[in-house]
């Protein structure tokens, strides 16, 4: 095949890359798509504890986060949960819904890869992997490039090479780089679905590594009820995964440890245990609740305290802040938010309005998802989206 029989070349073999390259070589196109790790689809494989966490039964686009809410709205329309479910269907990997609607592979996250590469098979896609994608030039309406020491060329080009989290299987800022030489505007990246470390004060939690608890967290106006874990270096666990996508630098966390709990649960308590502790009474893991305890003060027996007190300590315990100094970065961050600005993108098709023919898809866009799969969502639906066009 020469540099010139191609329809469409797609930089990323990612989860994104995979699905355009096949959805265009089923219609029919000339596909070429390229990576430059030694195999495909290596976030899939490591994705939900190895089995694939590919959808989310909820998506929709109040699920997401970006610079512009209503982006993401046509394609997430246009390629459903339902649909991805029929795929994985069709290639009969069995699967189940674990909680909050999140979709997981019974076996492994290796169903996942096998059958996008089938998909990718039944429409002729060209995949090469293990070299470096360099030198793209765009003229007369072609895109040209090398890929070690093989020459491309074609008159589509699709930027699916993600963004820079998890650094370990590949990922760098090639995609923004590439976006920025056309001319395209970059939101500034930052670590999403990641760990935050704490300090000062705060460093005393870390002695709590390995414990967790089902909380509320809220970082500005984005609440998440799930289980939060205490780590040597701060805060993890599914809650402050969440927020981490919403929390700036210098904002706090606050933690309501008791979300269930009734308006003066505590004065309740000592009526009914006097000679209780605070530690005692309350519903957590004991190394918690003690160093909650010590924090407040309030030693001794629930009988001897005021109840001015304790619902001095119920209103703290239901909004405790936290003041992290940070995350552990994009080595431990899952996605990233921010990317390619949307502002310059057909919500339609994914093209650049700039420049005819150029598309931009998956989590290399700023359009990022919450945890439980709806990335993965995204990466299917921006995917389809421009291989219906390319």
């Amino acid at each position: 095949m020469t540099v010139s029989d191609y329809d469409a070349v797609v930089l990323g073999a990612g989860a994104a890359g995979l699905m355009c390259a096949a959805v265009a070589g089923q219609r029919g196109r000339r596909v070429l798509l390229l990576d430059h790790a030694d195999a495909v689809g290596k976030k899939i494989l490591i994705s939900g504890g190895g089995r694939c966490n590919f959808t989310n039964i909820h998506t929709s686009p109040a699920t997401y986060i970006s610079a512009n809410p209503h982006f993401a709205k046509s394609a997430l329309a246009r390629y459903t949960p339902a649909d991805f479910i029929a795929l994985v269907d069709r290639h009969g990997i069995a699967w189940h819904e674990k909680t909050l609607g999140q979709l997981f592979c019974d076996g492994s996250a290796k169903q996942i890869v096998a059958m996008l590469l089938e998909e990718a098979a039944k429409g002729h896609v060209d995949i090469r992997c293990g070299q470096t994608v360099n030198q793209i030039d765009h003229s007369d309406n072609m895109f040209r490039g090398t890929f070690g020491n093989f020459h491309f060329t074609a008159p589509n080009l699709v930027i699916a090479t993600g963004g820079p989290s998890i650094p370990k299987m590949g990922a760098t800022g090639f995609a923004y780089d590439l976006a920025r030489r056309f001319g395209l505007k970059v939101v500034e990246p930052r670590p999403a679905l990641v760990p935050l470390t704490l300090g000062g004060d705060d460093v005393l939690f870390r002695d709590l590594s390995g414990v967790a608890t089902p909380v509320e967290a809220r970082a500005g106006k984005a609440a998440f009820r799930e289980a939060a874990l205490f780590t040597h270096k701060g805060l993890s666990g599914p809650a402050i995964l969440q927020i981490s996508s919403y929390w700036r630098h210098g904002e706090p966390v606050t933690i309501d440890f008791l979300p269930d709990a009734a308006p003066g649960w505590l004065v309740e308590a000592k009526r009914a245990r006097p000679r209780a502790t605070l530690a005692s009474a309350l519903p957590l893991p004991d190394r918690l609740a003690q160093t909650l305890a010590d924090r407040l003060g309030l030693a001794g027996e629930l009988g001897a305290q005021t109840d001015r007190k304790l619902a001095e300590a119920e209103a703290r315990l239901a909004r405790w802040l936290f003041h992290p100094n940070g995350t552990e970065g994009f080595a431990k961050a899952e996605v990233t938010v921010g990317g390619i600005s949307t502002a310059g993108l057909s919500s339609q098709t994914m093209m650049v309005k700039t420049v005819p023919n150029l598309y931009a898809i998956g989590e290399a866009v700023d359009v990022t998802g919450w945890l439980g799969g709806y990335n993965f969502q995204w990466a299917w639906a921006s995917g389809y989206a421009a291989g219906q066009v390319i």
